[in-house]
């Protein structure tokens, strides 16, 4: 397995930072997940410096795919729903750059969550429009039609009663109304109706620490578009961003 192959992935979460050593080639992790909380307040002086003690700790020199919490154009942060509102307009890339040497590809975490799921797990093969749900302390989206990713999506943001979806179906929204996982999953079967009415994909994807339990609310989930549990749950994050890393090269090179 050579070197050139791996990149180190970075998934950057409302509550925990997270990476690994990728085989991109293969699309395996070759280290263990390392994870850390993230720092509190979550500013972009204090996420650089954890980023910073992460790339140290792993003696790493290469570049570095990052998945982020917010709508991300340009490398700049132009949201900031679960992470501190001072990143707002940062260009992240080149703060984590500058903080530590290392050359940075951030993207949605959604998004590269998603990536790994069409590349190497669920989705891969699928033609039409995937929708990839990662459900954590938010509700990210990656949107795939014909395996090529439309970014930033951010269904979770779509207006829902007095607020947006995520309020109400997150996982983070089902501990603190102490929901059973059934009674979450019929209020998380709503939100896939109303996906499926305005998108009308051919298959859900569902990632992040809620999939781990899919078992327990699948019954509730009566949408007839196919929905299934992520191959790679909580390592799509830091599987994608090395991914997208990778892709992003490729295209530096042509």
């Amino acid at each position: 397995m050579g070197k050139k192959s791996q990149i180190l992935g970075v998934d950057i979460g409302g509550t925990g930072l997270k990476c690994a050593m990728i085989d991109v080639d293969k699309g395996e992790l070759v280290t263990e997940k390392y994870r850390e909380l993230t720092p509190q307040p979550s500013t972009p002086e204090a996420v650089a410096k954890a980023i910073k003690g992460i790339i140290q700790r792993h003696d790493y020199k290469g570049p570095v795919g990052c998945g982020f919490p917010a709508i991300i154009h340009g490398g700049v942060a132009k949201s900031a729903a679960n992470i501190d509102d001072s990143w707002l307009n940062v260009n992240v890339e080149e703060l984590f750059e500058k903080a530590t040497g290392n050359k940075f590809f951030v993207a949605n975490d959604a998004d590269v969550a998603g990536l790994a799921e069409v590349r190497f797990g669920e989705g891969n093969g699928v033609d039409g429009t995937v929708i990839v749900l990662t459900i954590g302390t938010g509700i990210g989206s990656g949107t795939f039609l014909d395996g090529k990713l439309m970014p930033n999506t951010e269904f979770g943001h779509l207006l829902y009663k007095d607020d947006i979806y995520e309020k109400h179906v997150s996982n983070a929204a089902r501990k603190r109304n102490n929901l059973s996982w059934e009674e979450w999953g019929s209020r998380f079967c709503e939100y896939l109706l109303h996906l499926e009415k305005l998108f009308s994909p051919d298959l859900f994807i569902l990632g992040g620490g809620a999939s781990k339990k899919m078992e327990q609310y699948a019954h509730t989930l009566t949408c007839e578009t196919k929905v299934i549990a992520a191959e790679f749950q909580n390592d799509a994050g830091v599987l994608g961003a090395a991914l997208y890393a990778r892709s992003r090269m490729k295209k530096k090179k042509k």
